[in-house]
């Protein structure tokens, strides 16, 4: 997906009103937005273009409480396009409706009256786990025998994954709770896709969570959900990510980001295996596996005092660690090759070949964005090459790779400097997100969506 339409979401309601608030909050956080007010011009929209969430309504002007007419929607949405993220709302908000769409293929559920903080967390949280079920799928589609060999579909012939491929096998269908670390870019999030859909909870659904960037306010909220009335916005029941995930799986990322006090409740409920809605005195149970992903050292942050031993000790039962693409030499060519084939057939240039000259630069590149940042380079040479061939140039690697100086400064776009201080911040502060956004002068939130906007 192009960095354009990377940022752009479809929104389908039958009131302009609710559509206006929408654009507009979007916009200004720099997301360019579609709307449409029937589940037939939703349709017509996504045959005509990419996306990269879709929000829909559930009820329109043939039927405006039972929600059939977005369910039906969301199908014919997950028939199409089995990979597009989708978040449905509605203002005649129940658990079971809830939990119907999910069963059907919602990623997410938004509530009217929304809060736009809330509205950006989960357009945000929905774009990094496109990032990676994209990815999941290219990989899977190279090689149809997933569901037989359970290392299978992850581009992986390096002497450093070996090990890794065998401890998913090993693991994948057990419910141990599993740490995946590395550096950003390396496949987390497409790792925890493939224990997921190799253990015995594939059928049910696998939710994703950015711990990072859920705001204090509302950490409780968003993963274990509230009851009417629990708060001064809690205009209707909400169900959390840990209901959301009974039967499947729920994979936490950026878990070193999680502050203190919110470490601590995620802890009680990790050991209890229980949790209440806020506002709610009712004890549910949690069934779900857990997968967690950081790239940090989560050891150095206990010693640190910035992480909890204890929770430590509850998340990382297996540990997977995934190496950067620079210690995976012999899988550039082959993933380049992938993304390759990806890109060619979708902007149609099917005769596209990579230089020799290009594949030696891609060798001797760092990748300090890692597998994300080849597959965002491939894209951008397929879209710009005019030859039959892809240059060394055309990768855009020769700037990255180098230190700017004042000099070549000038030559740079604002993206590009803006994208190399993020790269050189985050390298100094050892990955630690948090850290560079404070050392940058940028909130959390912030911070974030540069990092989705450059593929970081």
């Amino acid at each position: 997906m192009s960095r354009s339409q990377s940022n752009r979401i479809l929104i389908a309601d039958d009131n302009k009103d609710v559509l206006q608030a929408i654009r507009l909050a979007l916009k200004s956080e720099g997301y360019q937005a579609d709307c449409v007010q029937s589940p037939a011009d939703a349709l017509k929209r996504i045959q005509q273009n990419e996306y990269a969430t879709a929000i829909i309504d559930l009820n329109y002007h043939l039927d405006t409480t039972s929600g059939q007419e977005g369910i039906q929607l969301l199908e014919d949405i997950r028939e199409r396009e089995p990979d597009l993220p989708i978040v449905v709302m509605t203002a005649w908000a129940t658990i079971d409706v809830a939990v119907e769409c999910i069963k059907r293929g919602a990623n997410d559920f938004l509530q009217k009256p929304w809060d736009d903080e809330r509205l950006i967390a989960i357009v945000r949280s929905q774009l990094r786990l496109n990032d990676a079920q994209q990815q999941s799928h290219r990989l899977r589609e190279e090689n149809r025998t997933l569901r037989k060999n359970k290392s299978a579909g992850f581009i992986a012939q390096s002497r450093a994954m070996k090990p890794v491929l065998e401890l998913v096998e090993s693991v994948a269908d057990s419910d141990a709770s599993i740490l995946i670390t590395g550096e950003n870019g390396t496949g987390k999030g497409v790792i925890a896709n493939l224990i997921h859909q190799n253990s015995g909870r594939k059928e049910s659904p696998f939710i994703s969570v950015n711990m990072g960037g859920i705001p204090d306010g509302v950490f409780e909220s968003e993963l274990f959900g509230h009851v009417k009335g629990a708060f001064t916005d809690a205009k209707e029941n909400r169900i959390g990510r840990f209901e959301l995930a009974a039967g499947g799986t729920l994979f936490l990322d950026e878990v070193a980001n999680m502050p203190l006090a919110q470490q601590q409740k995620l802890l009680r409920a990790l050991e209890t295996r229980e949790f209440e809605r806020v506002g709610s005195s009712r004890t549910q149970t949690f069934d779900a596996r857990l997968i967690v992903a950081t790239n940090a050292n989560l050891q150095s942050e206990v010693e640190q005092g910035r992480f909890r031993m204890d929770l430590l000790y509850r998340l990382n039962t297996i540990s997977i660690h995934l190496p950067p693409l620079r210690e995976r030499v012999e899988d550039i060519e082959p993933l380049a090759t992938s993304f390759l084939s990806r890109y060619t057939k979708k902007y149609r240039k099917d005769d596209l070949k990579i230089s020799e000259k290009a594949l030696d630069a891609m060798k001797n590149y760092e990748w300090p964005g890692n597998i994300r940042e080849l597959d965002h380079s491939i894209e951008r040479a397929v879209l710009t090459t005019r030859a039959d061939e892809i240059s060394d140039t055309a990768l855009g690697l020769q700037q990255s790779a180098a230190s700017p100086s004042s000099s070549n400064l000038d030559d740079m776009s604002l993206e590009e400097v803006e994208a190399y201080l993020i790269k050189r911040t985050l390298s100094r502060c050892e990955g630690k997100a948090n850290e560079a956004a404070k050392e940058l002068g940028l909130s959390r939130s912030a911070f974030y969506r540069r990092m989705q906007r450059y593929g970081l």
